[in-house]
C-alpha cells in the first residue's frame, strides 16, 4: 500500500479513536499525525518535522494578536463593562414586546463585539439579564435559550478571533473578515429578536419595559459609550492604516484596562488572575494551532484534499449543491468539535473546493465561522449552550427544547448568507478592502 495512503488511514482512524475514548481534540490531532509522519519519514525524521511544523504554525506576528485580545476579553468581562452595556441596550431597544429579552439579544451583541468572545458574553450577559427575566415572569428557559442563541453574533461582530485564526490557515486579508462580519453577525442578532418578538406576543401578559425619560436614555447611553468606543477604535484605526490588527490588539488591552479601572470594577490585586485566565484560553488556542499544523503537513502529504475533492465534485458539480454540502458538513463538525480547532483542519479541505467554483476566500470565512458558530450552541460539545444553561441553574435538556426556534431562524440565515454573497462581500468591496 502506498506511503502516502498509509498515512491518511493513520490520521483519520487515530484523531477517531483518540476522541472516542475522550482525549482532548488537540492531543488526538497531535500524536496522530505525528504518528503518520513518523511512519511516512522515519522515526527521526517524523519527530523532527512535527517539532518544525509546531514551530511554524505559530511562530506568526499576526497571531499575536489572538493572546492580546483573550486578555482584553477577559478583562472587560471582569471590569463592569457588562452591566453598562445591558442598560444601553435596554434603552436601544426601547418598549418592544419582550424587551427584556430583546436586551438580552442586543446586549449579547455589543458585549460579544467588544470582547470576542461569544462565551464570555453569554456568562456575563446572562448572569445579570436572568434574575430580571424572571422576576417579570418570563420562562426560565426560553430566557437562558435567549440568551444562549445570541451570544455567538459577537463572534461574527468583530474582533474575532475565530476569524484571526482563519485568516492564518486561508491567507485572507484580517481587514477584510473583520468587516465582513458585521451584516451576518448584526442579522444573527435581529433573527433572534424576531423569535423574542413572536414568543412576546403570545405572551400578553409579560411586561414592556417602562418608558425611561429621554434625559436618563441620554445618561445611560453616555456611560456606556467608553466601552462601546473601543470599537470604532479597533476597526476605525486597522481600516484607517493606523495600526495593524495586532497592535489593534495591544490598544485594546490597554483601552479596556484603562476604562475597567476608572469604573473601579478591578483592582491590582484582580491582575494576577486575569493574566492566568487569559493565559490558560491563550495556551489552548496556540496549541491547537500548533499541532494542526503538523496535520495540515500530513494531509498535504497524503494528498487527503485533493481526494475529498474529487469525492465532492463525483457527487455533484454544481456550486449550489456544493456549497450545501459543505455547510452541512461545518454544521455536523460543529456538533462534536470546538470551532477553532474545525477551521484549523477544515480550511485547507474545503478552501480550494468552494475556489475553483469561484467563492472569495473572504466570503467562505464568514460562512465557515457562521456555521461553526452555530455549533457552540448545539449539543453535545456546544461550549455557550453549557455555559449558558449553567448560568440559567437549568439542565441541557431544559433548554434545548426551547432552542429550537433559534436553530430554524439561523439556519435559514445561513442559506441567506450562503447564496448572497452581498451580505459579507458589500462592505469591504465599498471599502476597497477586497476586489469582487
Amino acid at each position: 500500500m502506498d506511503t502516502a495512503v498509509i498515512s491518511a488511514l493513520i490520521l483519520v482512524i487515530g484523531i477517531t479513536v483518540f476522541l472516542v475514548i475522550g482525549a482532548p481534540i488537540s492531543i488526538a490531532v497531535g500524536l496522530s499525525s505525528t504518528a503518520a509522519l513518523v511512519v511516512a519519514l522515519g522515526l527521526e525524521n517524523g519527530v523532527l518535522t512535527s517539532a518544525q511544523q509546531v514551530f511554524r504554525g505559530i511562530n506568526s506576528f499576526p497571531l499575536l494578536a489572538i493572546p492580546f485580545f483573550v486578555l482584553a476579553g477577559v478583562i472587560m468581562n471582569n471590569g463592569g463593562i457588562a452591566l453598562r452595556l445591558v442598560n444601553a441596550a435596554k434603552v436601544m431597544v426601547g418598549r418592544t414586546p419582550g424587551s427584556l429579552a430583546q436586551t438580552n439579544v442586543a446586549a449579547n451583541a455589543m458585549f460579544g463585539a467588544v470582547s470576542g468572545s461569544g462565551v464570555a458574553a453569554a456568562a456575563a450577559i446572562g448572569s445579570t439579564m436572568g434574575p430580571l427575566q424572571a422576576k417579570e415572569g418570563y420562562d426560565r428557559g426560553f430566557s437562558a435559550a435567549t440568551n444562549i442563541a445570541s451570544a455567538p453574533a459577537g463572534m461574527l461582530i468583530p474582533p474575532s478571533n475565530l476569524m484571526i485564526v482563519y485568516s492564518l490557515v486561508s491567507s485572507a486579508s484580517v481587514s477584510a473578515l473583520f468587516v465582513a462580519g458585521y451584516i451576518p453577525g448584526i442579522l444573527w442578532a435581529l433573527a433572534c429578536m424576531v423569535i423574542v418578538f413572536l414568543y412576546a406576543r403570545k405572551r400578553p401578559e409579560l411586561k414592556i419595559t417602562d418608558k425611561i425619560p429621554f434625559g436618563q436614555r441620554m445618561k445611560t447611553i453616555a456611560i456606556a459609550l467608553p466601552a462601546m468606543f473601543l470599537i470604532v477604535i479597533v476597526i476605525g484605526g486597522i481600516l484607517g492604516g493606523v495600526f495593524t490588527p495586532t497592535e489593534a490588539s495591544n490598544i485594546a488591552v490597554i483601552y479596556s484596562l484603562v476604562l475597567s479601572a476608572i469604573y473601579k470594577a478591578i483592582s491590582v490585586k484582580d491582575l494576577p488572575r486575569i493574566l492566568m485566565d487569559a493565559a490558560r484560553t491563550t495556551a489552548v488556542v496556540m496549541f491547537l494551532i500548533g499541532v494542526s499544523s503538523i496535520m495540515g503537513f500530513v494531509m498535504s502529504f497524503a494528498q487527503i484534499p485533493a481526494m475529498i475533492s474529487d469525492l465532492m465534485f463525483q457527487v455533484s458539480e454544481n456550486p449550489a449543491v456544493l456549497l450545501i454540502l459543505i455547510a452541512v458538513v461545518l454544521l455536523v463538525v460543529g456538533l462534536f468539535m470546538d470551532p477553532t480547532p474545525a477551521v484549523l483542519i477544515f480550511t485547507p479541505i474545503f478552501l480550494p473546493i468552494v475556489m475553483s467554483f469561484g467563492i472569495h476566500p473572504v466570503h467562505f470565512g464568514i460562512i465557515m465561522v457562521f456555521a461553526l458558530s452555530v455549533g457552540t450552541i448545539t449539543p453535545p460539545v456546544g461550549p455557550i449552550l453549557f455555559v449558558g444553561a449553567k448560568i440559567a441553574g437549568l439542565g441541557i435538556e431544559d433548554v434545548v427544547r426551547r432552542l429550537m426556534p433559534y436553530f430554524v431562524a439561523l439556519i435559514v440565515l445561513l442559506v441567506v448568507v450562503i447564496f448572497t454573497p452581498v451580505l459579507s462581500m458589500g462592505l469591504p468591496t465599498l471599502l476597497g478592502l477586497v476586489t469582487p
